[in-house]
């Protein structure tokens, strides 16, 4: 990766685990006095566009699927079952998704990819902000930085 530091030991910066327990809190009350034992770090690889691809290559065979972000489990048994179509070249729901063969967009060249990264990160958790604080419906910093970003 580029123009991003990454910790190698694979450690989550004190910040990032007390946000972390600060929403686990939040959302499940619950919680309060649960140890937390482990945090997960590491690091995040994601397309343009945020949106998960499915390709095959009908030609030579090799197939691939990625950009499960923010849906990552869900997506992935989705992505998988859409592969498990495409091998034998099956035409079905799944074949027809429009991630299927889709073109994705390629980063910005350093250092704007970092810059535009951190300041997308920056709106949305300004729009985070601002939709806690009672509003009803998506925030319009959140649906700028979508546009933005081509998602």
């Amino acid at each position: 990766m580029t123009g991003s530091r990454v910790d190698r030991r694979g450690e989550t910066r004190a910040v990032a685990r007390r946000q972390v327990q600060a929403i686990l809190r939040q959302l499940f009350p619950a919680t309060e006095g649960v140890a937390i034992d482990h945090t997960w770090s590491g690091a995040l690889g994601v397309p343009r566009d945020w949106c998960a691809t499915v390709h095959l290559d009908e030609r030579t065979g090799p197939g691939w699927a990625g950009g499960c972000v923010g849906h990552g489990v869900t997506s992935a048994n989705l992505v998988g079952r859409t592969l498990r179509d495409l091998i034998p070249r099956r035409r079905t729901g799944l074949t027809r998704l429009p991630w299927v063969g889709r073109t994705v967009r390629g980063w910005e060249p350093e250092p704007l990819r970092r810059l535009g990264v951190r300041g997308l990160c920056a709106a949305h958790r300004a729009a985070d902000r601002h939709e806690n604080s009672g509003l009803e419906r998506t925030s319009v910093i959140a649906r700028v930085a979508d546009a933005v970003s081509g998602r």
